[in-house]
């Protein structure tokens, strides 16, 4: 059971993944997380950083897809200014929306990784789905009402995760 909330790799924020690292590893494709992993929840605009990453990956042809569990409307309006397509009410931590982000991408799952900045729903998602998985930092400190529940779960497992497995450490680059 607590396996299954084990990320593939620890990051602190998304934008440090770069192309050269995800072809070290030969991922070919992107799933990401919305709120607090792609753009802060409260600041639908996103960042600089945000948009100089996005430009990156696009001219490395690597296509990206947010799988979310909001709503198609929230979504949409969030990631129009990007042009990123998307899977709205993807049902994490169930396979639902990994399974239709792999699906869109047309990839085969060895070569897909989900980021996303919840053990409870992102990564264990990924995990069950079999893609690997890239935990991050939430970009902003704050939560929405719904998320800050999962996060007191989440810091519980996370112990248990670092007391169990002596590779769980956070870094800057995918090793």
């Amino acid at each position: 059971m607590l396996a299954s909330y084990k990320p593939t790799w620890l990051l602190e924020t998304i934008y440090q993944l770069t192309p050269e690292q995800l072809a070290k590893h030969q991922i070919h494709g992107i799933l990401t997380d919305l709120d607090n992993t792609l753009i802060a929840w409260n600041n639908p605009d996103g960042t600089k950083e945000l948009h100089q990453w996005m430009t990156q990956m696009k001219e490395a042809g690597i296509p990206v897809i947010v799988v979310s569990n909001n709503s198609r409307k929230r979504v949409a309006h969030a990631v129009k200014p990007l042009g990123l397509p998307f899977v709205s009410r993807a049902m994490k931590p169930f396979t639902k929306g990994i399974n239709e982000g792999v699906a869109k991408l047309n990839l085969p799952k060895e070569q897909v990784v989900m980021v996303g900045d919840q053990l409870m729903t992102d990564i264990k998602a990924a995990n069950t789905a079999g893609v690997r998985s890239i935990y991050v930092k939430p970009l902003v400190a704050s939560d929405a009402w719904n998320t800050k529940i999962n996060r007191a779960r989440e810091r519980r497992v996370m112990k248990q995760l670092t007391n169990k497995y002596s590779d769980i450490e956070w870094s800057q680059e995918l090793k």
